[in-house]
C-alpha cells in the first residue's frame, strides 16, 4: 500500500503512517470478519415435524397479504390494465429464481433461519449489515403498508368519511412526495399492536389458521363470482367504450386513464412496471427457510415448498386480477376498495359487505404477524454489535426485546402515517429485490470458495471470530507466477478444487458481472422502444455487453467448485443466479426515482448510525 511506503530515514513520519495502515487494515478485517455458528446441541427434535404440505401451507399463509386485495386495483387501473396477469407472471418468475437461491442456503445452514445470519456466516460483516438493514426496511414498510391497506379498506366500508375529513383539512399542507393526508387510524393501529407485542403476546397458531381459512374463502368467492359475472369485452375496451362511460357518468375525473385500450393498454412498459410492484405480493415465501430445522427432510421439502408456494400464490393473484378486470372496466376500478366496489358495479351490493369484513379480518392478522420479524432482526444485529447494544435489551418477565419492538413499531407507524400505500409498496419491493439479489450473489460466490461447507458442526469457543474472507493474495506467496500464468488460470485452472486464487477470480468476475448486468437493465428500463426498434448505438452497446457478460460468465464456469456435498444445489450455476440478479435489477430499475431517493437516504442513515455506534463504543 502506498501509505505504507515510507523512507527508513524518516522515523518520525513512519510511525503515524504505520499506525494509519494498521487502523485501515483492522477496519478492513472487521468488514469481512465472519460469524461462525454451530447448531445448538440441546435443541430437541420437534414433536410435530413440518412435512412438505405443512411448509406449503405456512408459505402460502405468509405470502398472501395486502397485495391480493389493495395492490391489484391500483396496478390494474393506472399501470397495466388487464395485462396485470402478465405482471404477476413476471413477478412469479423472479420469485422462483430467488426461491431456488434461498433454498440452497436454507438447507445448507438450516438452523440460522435468516438471510442476515447467512450473509454474516458466509460473506462477512459488511454484507451482513447491508442485508439486515434492508430487511428491516422491508419488514417495517410491510407493516406500514398493511396498516395503510387496513385503514383504506375500513374507510371504504364506512363510506370514505375519514378520507374526506382528513384530506380537506391536511391536503393543502402536505408535500407532494407524501400522502394526501396523514393516516392517524393506521398509526394508531400499529402503535396498539406494538404495545400488545411489548406485553409479550405471541403469534397464535389457531388465529393464524382461522385467518388463513377466512382468506381462502374470500378469495374463492371472489374468483367464482367474478367468472360468473365477468365480461370478456372488458379485455377489449376501446376509446368508444371510454367515451360512452364518460357520457353516462357525466364526470371524466371518476375514470382512470384509458391508455391505448385493449388487453395491454399501457404497453409493455406498464407490464414491467406493474411486475415490479406485483413483486410485493410474493414477499413472504422466504419465511419457509426459517422452518428448515423443523423439516425432517429439508433438502427436498424446502425447495418443493418454495416452488409450490409461489405457484399457488400466482394462481390466486391470477384469479383475482383476471376476475377484477373482467367484472369492471380497468379505468372504472376503485383502487382503494377494488373488490367491494366491483360487486357493487355488477349489482351484488350485499356481497361487498361480506367481502369487506373478510378482508378486514385477514389484514388485521397480517398486520400483527408482520410485526414479529422486525424486532428479531434488530435484536440479532444489536447482539452482534452492528447496532447499539441497548436495542438487544429484553424484558425480564416476557423476554420481549422492548427497545427493538418499540423502535420498529414507531418507525412502521410513521411510515403508515405519512406515505401512500403505493409508495410503501415501491419501497418494500426495492428492499426485498436487493436482498434477493444479494442472496443469489452469495450463492454464486460461495460455491467457488475453498472449504466453505457452512453446515459443518465445528467446535468453536467464540461466537464471533475475526476471519477474513480472503486471507491473503495468493500471488504474493507465489513470486514465480507472472501475468501470463494468471491469465492462463482464467481458462485452465491449475487445480480441480477451489483455491484462494480461483476464489478471488470468481469474486472479482461476479462483481464485474453485476456491473455488466446493471447497465443493460438501466438501458432497457429507460429506452425500451429504441432498443427493440434497432437503434444502432444502443444495439451495439447491447451486443458488446452481451459478449462481455458471456465471456466473464464462462471464466466463472471454468473455475473449480467446492466438491463438498450440499443438501440442495442451485441448478445451472452460474447461469441461474445471474439470471435471477438480472431480473431483480431490471425490476428495481422500474421503480420511480423518488423511491430510489428514499431508499438511498435509508441506507445513508444506516451507514451514519453504524459510524456513530463505532465512535461511541
Amino acid at each position: 500500500m502506498a501509505l505504507c511506503l515510507v523512507s527508513s530515514a524518516d522515523h518520525s513520519s513512519s510511525t503515524p503512517s504505520r499506525m494509519r495502515c494498521q487502523e485501515l487494515r483492522q477496519f478492513g478485517q472487521k468488514l469481512v470478519r465472519r460469524r461462525l455458528l454451530e447448531p445448538t446441541n440441546d435443541s430437541k427434535s420437534p414433536t410435530a415435524p413440518l412435512n412438505t404440505l405443512k411448509l406449503v401451507a405456512f408459505g402460502v399463509a405468509s405470502t398472501l397479504g395486502a397485495g391480493v386485495y389493495i395492490l391489484v386495483g391500483e396496478v390494474a387501473m393506472f399501470i397495466a390494465g388487464p395485462a396485470i396477469i402478465i405482471s404477476f407472471l413476471v413477478a412469479a418468475v423472479s420469485s422462483v429464481l430467488s426461491g431456488l437461491c434461498y433454498a440452497e442456503f436454507g438447507t445448507q445452514v438450516s438452523w440460522t433461519g435468516s438471510a442476515y445470519l447467512y450473509s454474516y456466516i458466509s460473506m462477512g460483516e459488511l454484507w451482513a449489515f447491508i442485508t439486515a438493514w434492508n430487511l428491516i426496511l422491508s419488514y417495517v414498510i410491510g407493516t406500514g403498508s398493511v396498516a395503510r391497506a387496513w385503514s383504506i379498506a375500513f374507510d371504504s366500508l364506512i363510506g370514505n368519511h375519514i378520507f374526506q375529513a382528513l384530506e380537506g383539512t391536511f391536503s393543502p399542507y402536505m408535500p407532494y412526495y407524501l400522502a394526501k393526508y396523514p393516516d392517524f387510524l393506521a398509526l394508531s393501529l400499529v402503535l396498539l399492536l406494538t404495545g400488545v407485542l411489548v406485553l409479550g403476546v405471541r403469534e397464535s397458531v389457531l388465529v393464524g389458521k382461522i385467518s388463513t381459512g377466512i382468506n381462502l374463502l374470500v378469495l374463492s368467492f371472489i374468483i367464482l363470482s367474478g367468472f360468473i359475472k365477468g365480461d370478456l369485452h372488458n379485455w377489449k375496451l376501446t376509446e368508444q367504450d371510454y367515451t360512452l362511460n364518460t357520457s353516462e357518468s357525466g364526470d371524466i375525473y371518476s375514470l382512470g386513464p384509458l391508455g391505448s385500450g385493449g388487453f395491454v393498454p399501457f404497453d409493455y412498459d406498464g407490464i414491467l412496471h406493474g411486475a415490479a410492484l406485483c413483486f410485493y405480493s410474493f414477499v413472504g415465501f422466504d419465511d419457509i427457510v426459517t422452518k428448515g430445522e423443523e423439516a425432517p427432510n429439508p433438502h427436498r421439502s424446502i425447495p418443493i415448498s418454495i416452488m409450490s408456494t409461489v405457484f399457488i400464490c400466482f394462481l390466486a393473484y391470477f384469479g383475482v386480477s383476471a376476475t377484477l378486470t373482467l367484472m369492471v372496466p380497468y379505468y372504472q376500478i376503485q383502487p382503494d376498495s377494488p373488490f367491494p366496489q366491483a360487486f357493487l358495479h355488477v349489482g351484488w351490493g350485499p356481497a361487498r359487505y361480506v367481502v369487506a369484513v373478510g378482508i378486514l379480518c385477514f389484514l388485521l392478522y397480517r398486520l400483527q404477524s408482520s410485526l414479529f420479524p422486525v424486532p428479531q432482526v434488530i435484536q440479532e444485529m444489536a447482539e452482534d454489535g452492528l447496532l447499539f447494544r441497548g436495542l438487544a435489551r429484553t424484558h425480564a418477565r416476557t423476554k420481549t426485546p422492548i427497545m427493538a419492538t418499540v423502535s420498529s413499531g414507531i418507525l412502521a407507524g410513521i411510515m403508515a402515517l405519512l406515505f401512500e400505500f403505493s409508495n410503501l409498496v415501491d419501497l418494500m419491493s426495492i428492499g426485498h429485490l436487493l436482498v434477493y439479489s444479494l442472496v443469489a450473489f452469495f450463492v454464486l460466490v460461495l460455491r467457488y470458495q475453498p472449504d466453505c461447507n457452512l453446515s459443518k458442526n465445528e467446535k468453536i469457543e467464540d461466537k464471533i471470530q475475526m476471519m477474513p474472507l480472503v486471507k491473503e493474495n495468493p500471488l504474493d506467496s507465489e513470486p514465480e507466477a507472472g501475468s501470463s500464468k494468471t491469465l492462463k488460470s482464467l481458462w485452465l485452472p491449475v487445480s480441480t478444487t477451489p483455491t484462494q486464487k480461483s476464489a478471488q477470480i470468481v469474486y472479482g468476475c461476479a462483481f464485474l458481472l453485476v456491473l455488466l448486468l446493471t447497465i443493460p437493465s438501466l438501458i432497457l428500463a429507460q429506452w425500451p422502444s429504441q432498443v427493440f426498434s434497432g437503434d444502432p448505438v444502443l444495439t451495439t452497446v447491447a451486443v458488446l455487453l452481451l459478449l462481455l457478460t458471456t465471456g466473464v460468465m464462462i471464466i466463472i464456469w471454468r473455475q473449480p467448485q467446492d466438491p463438498s456435498p450440499l443438501p440442495f444445489r442451485v441448478p445451472a450455476l452460474p447461469l441461474l443466479p445471474l439470471v435471477s440478479i438480472f431480473v431483480n435489477i431490471y425490476l428495481m430499475m422500474q421503480i420511480t426515482s423518488g423511491t430510489w431517493a428514499i431508499f438511498g437516504i435509508w441506507n445513508v442513515v444506516g451507514k451514519w448510525l453504524s459510524g456513530i455506534k463505532g465512535l461511541l463504543e
